[in-house]
Parts: C-alpha cells; sequence; structure tokens
C-alpha cells in the first residue's frame, strides 16, 4: 500500500512538472513580423550632388533619419546597388539622435553584417544588417554613422533627403557629437530600416517624384505630406501599427529613366519587396506628360501612362497590396504647362478617377486646384513655381488623405 502511495505522489509531482514546462500552459508570445519603418529609393547620385570635400573614403558620415513605427529590434539595409566598384565600410553604428549632429551616446549600438563589422558592399550589391536589439520609439529621429574606407567614384544614394547629414575626417562613430564637420543635405547607401513588430503592423508605400520627395518641404522639418500622413497615423489609435515608407525620387518619370530609374524600373524594388506592405499610394506622372513635345505625344504619354498604372496595380494586387491612386496636381502657369499637356492630365486624372481601376482615389487634383481656374494650384500653397507645393501644401495634402483607408488589415 505504502509502495502505490508513493508511486501515486511520483506520478502527480511528474504530471506537475510537465504541465509547467509544456508550451501550451504559458501565454503565447506575440507573433511578430518585419515591417519596414523607414525607406528611401536609390539611384545614381548625380555629379553635383556628391558628397563635399572631403568626400567619405577614410571619413565618417552621420545621417539622420525620422522612422514611424517602433519596435524592439531593427536591421538595417545598405546599397552600393548603381556604383561601379565596391564600397568598404569600417564600422557601422545607429543610436538616437539628439539633434543636429549630436546623438545620445547611450543608445549607441554597433552592427554587424553576417557577424562582421567591417565589410565591403559590392558594386550592383545590397545588404543587410544583422537584427539588433534596439529600443525604437514611434516617430523617433536615428542617427546611421559609417566610418567609411574606400569608396568608389561614383555613389549610390539619394540626394533629395530634405534632412542634413554631417561628414567628419575623425573616425567618431561612436561620439556624441563632431567636433569638426561640413554639412550636406543628401543621404548616401542607407535604403531601409525594417522593425520586428507585432502581426497587426503593416506599411503604406508612398510611390513618386519630387512633389513625393518633398521639394519644397522643410529641411530637417520633416514634413512632406508622406510624414504628415505617417504623424497622423501614428497619432491616431486604430492605425498607430501602421508605417508610411517614402520612395519618392526627384524628376523621376515612370515611363523612362529621367532621374533615377523609371518607375516602372524599381517598382518591384520600391514596393513589391519592401518589407510588410499592405497599401501603396501611387503619385506620379506630371514629369512624363511635361517632357511631352506635342498634342500627339502627350496623349500617347497619356494612354502609355494609364497602361503603366494598371500594370503597376495588377503587380500590386497579386502580392496583396491595395492600390490607391492619386490624381496628378495642377500644374497651370507652370514651366510644364501647355494646352495640350493639359489635356493629357486631364484624360489620364479621368480615368483615375472613374475607371474603378484603384482600389480607392485620392484626388489631390481637386484638393489642391484653384476652385475658379482649375488647372492652377491655389494660391498661396506652391513654392512659386506652380508646381511644386510648398510646406503648407503638403500638409494640406497630408491631412486631405481618409486614415479610414487603412482601418483594415
Amino acid at each position: 500500500m505504502s509502495v502505490k502511495t508513493s508511486c501515486f505522489k511520483i506520478s502527480l509531482s511528474l504530471i506537475a512538472a510537465l504541465l509547467i514546462l509544456s508550451p501550451g500552459c504559458s501565454p503565447k508570445p506575440e507573433a511578430t513580423r518585419w515591417v519596414g519603418t523607414w525607406a528611401s529609393s536609390q539611384q545614381l547620385v548625380e555629379p553635383h550632388n556628391m558628397p563635399p570635400e572631403p568626400g567619405l573614403t577614410n571619413n565618417t558620415l552621420r545621417q539622420i533619419v525620422r522612422t514611424s513605427i517602433g519596435g524592439d529590434s531593427l536591421r538595417l539595409k545598405l546599397s552600393n546597388l548603381f556604383s561601379d566598384d565596391s564600397v568598404e565600410l569600417n564600422e557601422v553604428m545607429i543610436a538616437l539622435s539628439s539633434g543636429s549632429h549630436t546623438t545620445d551616446s547611450t543608445t549607441n549600438t554597433p552592427l554587424s553584417f553576417g557577424g562582421e563589422r567591417t565589410i565591403s558592399i559590392a558594386a550592383g550589391e545590397e545588404i543587410i544588417s544583422d537584427p539588433v536589439a534596439f529600443k525604437l520609439e514611434p516617430l523617433s529621429e536615428l542617427a546611421i554613422t559609417i566610418s567609411f574606407g574606400n569608396t568608389p567614384d561614383n555613389i549610390t544614394g539619394h540626394p533629395g533627403s530634405r534632412t542634413t547629414s554631417y561628414l567628419t575626417t575623425n573616425n567618431s562613430v561612436k561620439d556624441a557629437g563632431f567636433d569638426d564637420f561640413v554639412e550636406t543635405d543628401h543621404w548616401y547607401l542607407i535604403n531601409a530600416i525594417d522593425v520586428k513588430a507585432p502581426e497587426t503592423a503593416a506599411a503604406v508605400v508612398t510611390l513618386g517624384n519630387s512633389i513625393t520627395d518633398g521639394r519644397g518641404s522643410g529641411t530637417n522639418k520633416q514634413n512632406r505630406w508622406p510624414d504628415i500622413l505617417a504623424q497622423r497615423l501614428a497619432n491616431n489609435e486604430a492605425t498607430a501599427n501602421i508605417s508610411v515608407l517614402n520612395h519618392g525620387v526627384g524628376g523621376n518619370c515612370v515611363l523612362k529613366p529621367c532621374l533615377g530609374e523609371s518607375a516602372l524600373d524599381r517598382f518591384q524594388r520600391d514596393v513589391i519587396d519592401q518589407q510588410g506592405v499592405k497599401w501603396l499610394i501611387i503619385l506620379i506622372g506630371v514629369n512624363d506628360i511635361g517632357q511631352t513635345p506635342d498634342s500627339t505625344a502627350a496623349m500617347t504619354v497619356a494612354d502609355d501612362l494609364i497602361a503603366a498604372f494598371s500594370s503597376m496595380i495588377e503587380d500590386a494586387h497579386a502580392a496583396g497590396i491595395k492600390v490607391y491612386g492619386c490624381t496628378i496636381l495642377p500644374f497651370g502657369e507652370s514651366f510644364y504647362y501647355a494646352p495640350f499637356r493639359e489635356e493629357a492630365r486631364l484624360k489620364v486624372n479621368d480615368w483615375i478617377r472613374n475607371s474603378k481601376s484603384f482600389d480607392a482615389v485620392i484626388d489631390f487634383d481637386l484638393a489642391t486646384q484653384t476652385p475658379e481656374f482649375p488647372r492652377i494650384m491655389q494660391v498661396g500653397i506652391h513654392t512659386g513655381d506652380y508646381l511644386h507645393p510648398n510646406e503648407k501644401g503638403y500638409k494640406l495634402m497630408g491631412e486631405y488623405i481618409d486614415l479610414k483607408l487603412f482601418s483594415e488589415l
């Protein structure tokens, strides 16, 4: 009898231990995935936008970006896609920005790439860092500091940063601030930042030209229309886990290379391949129309734009991405204006509004036009060139977007 009792007690103990160890008896960790929190489209940097003296080789560059959603771990993507030689990185450090060239050095976090701190990125290649633990709050300004070795004569980057970067001759990746530096309002090599986010998180890609890239916005003010949208999403409880990835390129065209690759050629990389994308907003086409020489060419471009947008919609839908089409803003009185180009713009906008090809339409043309003269942008919301919105115009655009478009994941 005593033996049986003893065995029974042992069995109960074993069962209790098994229950404690069983995964089913503990709360399941929240499922997560990689989602982009910041991005910039890459291109071959034009000669007049190259790094200032003393250049990148054997020097240190600190670049500032504003992320959208937060997370507890992140990874950084760097690009040497358009250069013709390799670029050497001695060390890469991230930290929270304290403003200007200064950082909170208590947040200094070195990055590795395949376990290595010093790497070389071959010509035509991109590289993603190993994930690191990093407490990133929503809408944080992050400093990315790179100590370079040898760099190529031509550089991959994003000239339209609207954000100041800081170049110093010292190997200063760990320094909270630089003693001597030169400023440049461009980004080089930095391509994307992903965070580990809940499964409920997702990203919006904004695909466009200089109006999406933010020409006319304030330097270091982070007030492009995608920035305004990101802030509104973050401040709205129902959309707080939705990021915005700005893939605008100044001077960009849809159908041909203008500045940077055409939107069609970069579509896979800048939209489909981004992490966690659920929505795409397309606002582009004015540079294609604005460069047409006559009526025949303008109407051909209008038809080709419609075909290109249809192809983008098809590809995005195949990837599970909803697509919102933006009407092309008015450009009357600008250097692009001609009656035949206006006819082409109206044809494209009519298709965007009425074809039902898009999942929704964001009518930026209606939002920004002068009611009495709809071919002209409203007074006070453009930079003076009647083509690019100013800070007030970008605020209008960012606030015009209905957040209900992003209420369903």
